[in-house]
């Protein structure tokens, strides 16, 4: 398991699918579901699944500064709005 300060990575085994969520299980075995539709196509139980989360810290920043600039937008009306 690679493991950096944004970015984690695992393995998992495919259990199964029932209806449209994946069982993985991790490496201690332990169950993790997830949507069937994040899965390639044409994966089958038993294959092992490399998963990679990262953070985006750029990202999010952008998206905090564009939701405080709507909410000062809506607390904070322009006169020439109107």
């Amino acid at each position: 398991m690679k493991k950096s300060d944004d970015t984690k990575t695992s393995e998992f085994t495919l259990d199964r699918i029932e209806e449209k969520t994946a069982v993985l299980l991790d490496e201690a075995d332990e169950p993790i579901d997830l949507p069937a539709s994040l899965l390639p196509k044409g994966i089958t139980a038993g294959e092992v699944l490399v998963i990679t989360i990262s953070s985006q810290k750029a990202e999010t920043a952008r998206r905090e500064k564009k939701a405080k600039e709507l909410l000062n937008e809506i607390l904070n009306p322009r006169s020439d709005d109107y």
